[in-house]
C-alpha cells in the first residue's frame, strides 16, 4: 500500500504540466499567414512566452513539492499555488487564442485537457496532504 499517495498525485500533476511542452493546444489544417499563433499550424506553449513561463513554473513547483514531504503546510500551499498558475495559464492561453486572426479555423488538440488534469491532480494532492496532516496531529494528541 502506498503511504504517501499525494506524492503520486504531485508527480502526475507535474507530468501533465511538462507534457504540454510536447503537445499542441490547438491546430489548424494548414499554416495561417496572418496569424501569430498558427504560423506553423499549431498553437503550442512556445508560441506565448508568458504561457511557457506559467506552465513551466507550475510544473517545477509541483515537482519540488514532492520532496517537501516533511513540511506538509508548505507542500499544500505550493500545490494550490500551482493550481493558480495553471489556471492563469489557461486563462491567458484562451485570451491569446480568442484574439488571434485564425481562431475560427482552429480546433482544439490533445494538449487542451492536460491543464485540467494537472489542476485535478494537484487538488487531490492537497486533499491527501491535509488528510496526512490531520492524521499526524491526531497521533500527536494521543501521545
Amino acid at each position: 500500500m502506498i503511504q504517501r499517495i499525494q506524492s503520486i498525485f504531485l508527480l502526475l500533476a507535474s507530468g501533465s504540466c511538462f507534457s504540454l511542452f510536447g503537445l499542441p493546444v490547438a491546430d489548424t489544417e494548414q499554416a495561417q499567414a496572418g496569424s501569430e499563433l498558427f504560423a506553423d499550424a499549431e498553437f503550442t506553449l512556445f508560441d506565448a512566452p508568458v504561457l511557457l513561463g506559467l506552465i513551466g513554473l507550475a510544473g517545477a513547483i509541483l515537482l519540488v513539492g514532492i520532496f517537501l514531504f516533511r513540511n506538509r503546510k508548505l507542500q499544500s500551499s505550493l500545490s494550490m499555488l500551482a493550481v493558480a498558475l495553471v489556471a492563469a495559464g489557461v486563462a491567458y492561453g484562451f485570451y491569446e487564442l480568442s484574439t488571434d486572426a485564425a481562431q475560427e479555423m482552429a480546433t482544439f488538440a490533445s494538449g487542451t485537457v492536460l491543464p485540467l488534469v494537472a489542476m485535478v491532480f494537484a487538488y487531490l494532492a492537497k486533499v491527501f496532504i491535509n488528510k496526512d496532516e490531520k492524521l499526524v496531529r491526531s497521533a500527536d494528541r494521543l501521545r
